[in-house]
């Protein structure tokens, strides 16, 4: 049976079941594409408006809908309830989607930091191996030297059969050798003296002198460490060796010059000064190399280096002096020792071998240096990169938070304030 109304107006028969099916299917089809979270409101809403429009049809026409009245409530309650299942379906979807989108993310972000942790496992191993060639380093560094005292001690055996012979030919032509330095070093302090710096530069140097005495006097305690009064004839600063039964076993004269230029006036004033003096070894510091070194080298009786490299010298030459003070100790014959000992010491051969150890010790030490830059510069690429997955998370957990509600379980970690805790 059709229910039907009369328009009081132009008195055209409406079928009212077919207009009300009509609105609310068009009402449904709208408000289904709009967002979940708003339809209860919309069907509370038009719950409300045909409520209005059910009184005052019944002030009108009363008696003639009850039928329709009836019919339409049913209606109402049968769309209510599809879209109450419809909605319900789409929100148990919706939160089943977002679930598993989210424990998706939470696997991914467990499995990189899995593999971080395997990532920083491998840069622990490659630490450890860093600090394992550090070890290596200071072995070889033993081992050079056990090397360079053996070949000393070789080298020594092997001139003593000769010394003699080389003594007597080389007496001559060392003594006029001598006469001649003599003359020119004369020369040449007179030409210093007019030239000498005043003020700061004057400064500079002694400082420079403080700062070399300080730092042998650290490094060698057992040792008398005496700085040569200014203006007193002499090196700046003389090391007397002592072995372990504080015994005397020889010198070594310092130079410190702290310039903008290098002078070879240098080598020769420093040489008299050793021989003067007595000492075995005579070691020039200087701020600034010659040309075409920047390494320790040897020239004319005399090694020269920066200050980064004195301390390293003077360990190898010390040693050497307190070993050759035990043979020495045990022959009858000590000037042809010390004879022996000087020749070695200012020899191209031994020259050389202390410039191989030099070296070979600097290319092992910038190899280290430069393996833990990398290191470093790779841990902060590392870093960066968990940031990032960290806060990629985050915003991917506030935003399924946002959607799924109390249903999507919280996550400690990833919560505002949990780092602070």
């Amino acid at each position: 049976m059709k229910s039907t109304i009369k328009c009081p107006g132009c008195g055209i028969e409406i079928n009212v079941e077919e207009v009300i099916a009509q609105e609310i299917e068009s009402k449904l089809t709208s408000e289904y594409k709009k967002k979940s979270a708003q339809q209860s409101a919309i069907i509370l809403k038009e719950k409300e408006k045909l409520e209005k429009e059910k009184e005052e049809f019944e002030k009108k026409k009363a008696k003639e809908n009850e039928l329709f009245l009836e019919k339409l409530e049913k209606v109402k309650k049968e769309e209510a309830e599809k879209i109450k299942k419809k909605f319900e379906e789409e929100k148990i979807k919706l939160e089943k989607d977002a679930k598993e989108e989210y424990e998706l993310k939470i696997k991914q972000l467990e499995e990189d930091n899995e593999k971080r942790k395997n990532e920083n496992k491998l840069l622990k191993q490659r630490e450890l191996e860093l600090l394992r060639k550090e070890t290596e380093l200071k072995e070889k560094q033993e081992q050079i030297k056990e090397e360079t005292e053996k070949q000393f001690l070789e080298q020594r055996e092997k001139l003593a059969a000769d010394v003699k012979k080389r003594e007597e030919e080389k007496h001559l032509l060392r003594v006029k050798e001598y006469e001649k330095q003599l003359e020119d070093q004369k020369k040449l302090i007179d030409e210093m003296k007019r030239k000498a710096e005043q003020g700061s530069m004057q400064m500079q140097g002694e400082v420079l002198e403080l700062v070399l005495e300080d730092a042998l006097k650290a490094e060698f305690p057992f040792d008398k460490i005496n700085e040569v009064a200014k203006g007193a004839k002499g090196a700046d600063v003389i090391q007397t060796v002592y072995n372990k039964l504080q015994q005397e076993c020889g010198k070594i004269i310092y130079e410190s010059k702290r310039t903008k230029t290098f002078s070879d006036g240098w080598i020769d004033k420093l040489k008299e000064d050793m021989r003067a003096e007595g000492a075995t070894v005579a070691i020039l510091v200087s701020e600034t190399l010659p040309k075409n070194h920047d390494k320790p080298f040897f020239r004319n009786g005399v090694w020269v280096c920066d200050f980064n490299s004195v301390i390293f010298l003077a360990n190898i030459f010390r040693d050497s002096i307190v070993r050759e003070f035990a043979i020495k100790s045990m022959q009858e014959n000590k000037t042809e020792l010390k004879d022996l000992m000087y020749e070695y010491l200012t020899s191209n051969e031994f020259a050389h071998k202390i410039e191989a150890i030099v070296e070979g010790f600097t290319a092992m030490k910038s190899d280290i240096e430069k393996e833990k830059n990398a290191m470093n510069k790779l841990w902060k690429e590392r870093e960066k990169q968990i940031e990032k997955v960290i806060s990629n998370t985050i915003d991917m957990y506030g935003s399924i938070k946002g959607i799924g509600g109390k249903a999507i379980q919280t996550v400690k970690s990833l919560e505002l304030g949990s780092g602070d805790e």
